[in-house]
């Protein structure tokens, strides 16, 4: 792998929380403490005593009843005012600020949250003020799940949820004073999100570089019948639409590696998602993929040096061949 080792790549992503909330904590950032409070869709904490008041109120069919400020993504810790015991009917979301970034992928998306109980009016749990939490959003209550998932990058959303799509299945929790039948209300920043394929305008590369083509949703690369360069080459594919790449980046990536030698496919992680440190790649991605952008799909053209120059078991490369790699850049943050 273009990464230095399986036991890197796997170290940093946890840092980066790009896997599980089970096995890494929740926080984007390694040295912050996940909450105890936060949404997921089960909790250790002992099942309230007794049903909630919130149950004998006429459950509201809209979200009239609440007020957000202020509505603008990203400004600071929101105040929401509840005229409280409140309820809901139904899981729903108000989008307050449109967000203009990529649509949420459900496994990875970082969030601001703030949580108020609509039975008491008081907060119960915020992460405003600290660094965004990633939340694979099939590992939280359902009606978290429900408000978030199809919007943007960059969306302040309003969502309220009745006790069946929030802590009911669980008794409750009573850490926190949330009782069965208590409706839930959050306010949620959507800071970023992992990609699920590139993005931007198509790029035409220059004559005499591999072809990249796609089949079944996949790229296909076609080596030439001619001597590989002696250079390598970076060429991107489309023009990306996020942050740019820094050397010191975590990056998350599919990608595609195929010997120039005997034109076979060497490496396919284009399903699922790899990742690391940057600078725990190969020469050839540490040079080539700096200054890139979030979304683009780029060509790599390595000569030995940028590669791998003794040649390698995993990936298959003899000794002296040039390698080519499709990389899908889905992800970049500080590492």
């Amino acid at each position: 792998m273009p990464f230095a080792s399986a036991k890197t790549a796997a170290v940093a992503l946890c840092a980066a929380a790009l896997l599980t909330v089970t096995a890494c904590g929740q926080s984007a950032n390694p040295s912050a403490s996940p909450s105890e409070a936060t949404p997921s869709a089960s909790t250790s904490a002992s099942p309230s005593p007794s049903a909630s008041p919130t149950a004998t109120i006429k459950p509201s069919t809209n979200l009239n009843g609440i007020t957000v400020t202020p509505e603008k993504f990203g400004s600071k810790k929101p105040t929401v005012t509840v005229k409280a015991p409140w309820a809901i009917d139904k899981t729903q979301t108000k989008v307050l600020t449109q967000g203009k970034g990529p649509v949420v992928n459900p496994s990875y998306v970082w969030l601001h949250y703030l949580g108020v109980n609509a039975r008491t009016g008081k907060v119960f749990d915020t992460n405003f003020g600290k660094d965004a939490t990633m939340m694979p959003l099939d590992q939280m209550v359902p009606g978290f799940k429900k408000g978030v998932e199809g919007h943007k990058v960059g969306s302040r959303l309003l969502i309220a949820m009745p006790g069946p799509d929030g802590y009911d299945s669980s008794g409750g929790n009573a850490q926190i004073d949330v009782k069965v039948g208590d409706t839930l209300i959050f306010v949620v920043d959507v800071v970023d999100t992992v990609l699920t394929g590139p993005t931007g305008k198509p790029i035409t590369p220059p004559s005499g570089l591999p072809t990249v083509t796609e089949k079944d949703g996949k790229p296909v690369i076609t080596i030439p019948k001619a001597d590989p360069p002696a250079k390598m080459v970076a060429q991107p594919l489309t023009t990306g639409t996020g942050r740019t790449v820094g050397a010191k980046d975590v990056i998350a990536v599919h990608y595609l590696g195929v010997s120039w030698k005997t034109g076979k496919v060497i490496e396919d992680k284009m399903s699922g998602i790899d990742g690391g440190l940057l600078s725990s790649t190969i020469p050839g991605w540490q040079k080539g993929l700096v200054g890139k952008k979030v979304g683009q799909r780029v060509l790599l053209v390595l000569p030995p040096a940028d590669g791998y120059p003794k040649g390698s078991n995993n990936p298959p490369v003899e000794a002296g061949d040039t390698v080519v790699y499709v990389v899908d850049i889905l992800y970049a943050g500080k590492g």
